[in-house]
């Protein structure tokens, strides 16, 4: 006579746990949008070992432009050798009836070269108005290597 239904007069002691999930889920979210915008500076691919761009055409042409440095002191158009100071002139004569977009230097290191010297080169092209230099390097073969 006087027995309640469907509950108890006693307190539940028991944690409940929906609104600590809720607020740990909300939290998650946020610090996963957050995150990525934390990066500082750019994001680079590195290039992987056995994967080497394709070569270009137009390299091997007649009417390209290739400055090859076998050392130091010697620099090459085709198979003339020019001095530094020379380099410019017969680059400007060689580039003055291409087309802009078709403007564009080709440079030959050999391994013993130093970066100085590739960098004087570069210096020489790029006072001659042209902004398209090619760096040339040997495609790289499969398999072992010998060190």
């Amino acid at each position: 006579m006087g027995a309640k239904v469907g509950g108890t007069d006693e307190y539940n002691s028991e944690i409940n746990v929906t609104p600590m999930v809720d607020v740990m889920l909300v939290l998650l979210i946020i610090f996963m949008i957050v995150t990525p915008l934390l990066q500082q500076g750019v994001t680079v691919n590195y290039p992987r070992e056995m994967n080497s761009p394709e070569e270009d055409g137009e390299i091997t042409k007649d009417t390209s432009v290739v400055i090859s440095i076998p050392d130091n002191n010697n620099f090459y158009v085709g198979k003339e050798q020019y001095p530094i100071d020379g380099l410019g002139e017969k680059i400007k004569t060689m580039m003055r009836d291409k087309a802009p977009d078709k403007r564009i230097v080709y440079i030959k290191s050999g391994v013993d070269v130093e970066y100085g010297t590739v960098v004087k080169a570069i210096d020489t092209i790029r006072k001659q108005d042209i902004d398209k230099i090619g760096l040339v390097a040997d495609k790289k073969k499969g398999g072992a290597e010998a060190n």
